[in-house]
């Protein structure tokens, strides 16, 4: 007769994290805290495997470093009742399992779900290998399209494991909402949405989360329902940002200034002050190709999220050919022209570079016989810019250019005063402002 295992002490449990980028490293930091329940207010007293493939990024975290800015080194040598591992072998230990694994898109926009069937695969391995009494939970952050888990995720968790669902384990999926560089909306001050395998996962997965999320738990029915709910949080706000796109590029006929209209626009009560630029980064220039996959799949073509794709992936195009002829118009036009680009990073102060646009603006340039040099302060030794580009994360005054280009409201071009601008350009110069910080008496271009 086959035993009945139980479910873990929620309290208690051994977390394992796969994946310790922007999502997952907050992740096991907060599981690893000492503290109370936020619902219970039993203590709260769980280890913590950190697991990533990554050596580089396991030794950093070993030796107090992490790449993504989000905790400094004193936080890192503070942390208790965690361990970060390369080692495959911990996992058998662990009562939960959450992934968090990048899930991108390919060359053709279709999602690229690699990474998320390596680890259900080494995490089934896993659940195999366990001798605990308990039933193990395997929960997924990672953006994926409707569907997904069930129908690659779980498959793969249960050939691997020749486990069953909902017998042997259970399953869930609460959905990441982290944003990069944001100090303010971090993990524990966002609403979570879970959602678990059947009716007893999902009451467990909420309690666990509950546990430590000040802003509180969204229980929804189904897995399924928390895997669209993500989607649409992001392409929401890609159709937002496209509309203000097409704006801009409708104001650009008229000759007035997009950011004018939208700060005239904003001072109705109930307008969304959206505003236009690159749409870059693993969320909001990805998620809308997942949704559009399925829909696709399932018969239907959708117009509206096909079409913000569209426009906002031509931004840089448009970008390009806009301050090309305005160099011509003012006969800047030459061999060597200088021009310096502020910004890399695929927003403010964050130093993600993934799916950033300004490497398709860096691109579209290098076709020109200009002189390009980047400067961007999360630029490192280990950045890879592969362009025949001068790039820098100091800005020098002593150097000025035929052209200056705003692409990212980093603080530190933010700050800037009019002498420094003033410094970089001479008296024809071309400044273009993506952003809408450099002061209005230098007549920069303006999206």
């Amino acid at each position: 007769m086959k035993e009945e295992l139980s479910l873990p002490i929620n309290e208690k449990c051994k977390i394992a994290i796969i994946g310790l980028g922007y999502v997952g490293l907050p992740l096991a930091i907060e599981f690893s805290k000492v503290s109370n329940c936020l619902i219970t207010g039993k203590k709260l007293e769980r280890k913590v495997i950190g697991f990533d493939i990554s050596k580089k990024r396991i030794y950093g975290l070993r030796n107090f470093y992490d790449y993504t800015n989000q905790f400094s080194e004193k936080e890192l040598k503070d942390l208790k009742n965690i361990e970060f591992t390369l080692e495959e072998e911990l996992l058998k230990e662990a009562d939960v399992f959450i992934i968090t694994v990048p899930t991108p898109i390919d060359e053709f926009n279709i999602p690229d779900l690699t990474a998320l069937k390596e680890a259900s695969t080494l995490v089934g391995k896993a659940l195999s290998k366990k001798t605990n009494k308990f039933k193990p939970i395997v929960i997924y952050e990672s953006t994926v399209f409707p569907g997904a888990t069930q129908d690659v995720c779980i498959p793969l968790l249960s050939k691997s494991s020749d486990l069953k669902l909902n017998e042997d384990y259970f399953c869930g999926y609460s959905p990441e909402r982290i944003n990069p560089g944001d100090k303010k909306n971090t993990l524990t001050n966002i609403v979570k949405i879970t959602s678990g395998s059947n009716k007893d996962a999902a009451e467990w997965i909420n309690l666990l989360y509950g546990s430590i999320i000040k802003a509180g738990t969204y229980k929804v029915e189904s897995i399924m329902v928390a895997e669209t709910a993500k989607i649409i949080e992001n392409t929401q706000r890609d159709i937002n940002i496209a509309l203000m796109n097409e704006l801009s590029f409708i104001c650009n006929l008229l000759k007035i200034d997009t950011l004018d209209v939208i700060n005239a626009a904003s001072t109705k009560w109930n307008f969304l002050p959206f505003k236009p630029g690159l749409v870059g980064g693993h969320c909001i220039g990805v998620d809308p190709y997942y949704l559009t996959y399925k829909s696709n799949q399932l018969g239907y073509e959708p117009l509206i999220v096909s079409s913000g794709r569209k426009i906002n992936d031509k931004v840089s195009d448009r970008l390009v050919d806009r301050i090309i002829l305005k160099i011509v118009e003012k006969c800047l036009f030459k061999k060597g022209l200088k021009i310096l680009i502020l910004g890399i990073t695929f927003k403010e102060d964050c130093p993600d570079m993934r799916n950033s646009k300004v490497f398709d603006i860096l691109k579209k340039f290098s076709k020109y016989p200009f002189k390009l040099k980047v400067v961007d302060p999360y630029i490192t030794d280990d950045t890879n810019i592969d362009l025949d580009i001068e790039y820098s994360n100091e800005l020098s005054f002593e150097e000025s250019y035929e052209a200056v280009l705003l692409l990212v409201a980093h603080e530190k071009f933010v700050k800037l005063n009019i002498q420094q601008w003033r410094s970089l350009i001479h008296n024809d110069s071309l400044l273009f402002d993506l952003k809408g910080i450099i002061p209005r008496t230098l007549n920069p271009m303006r999206i």
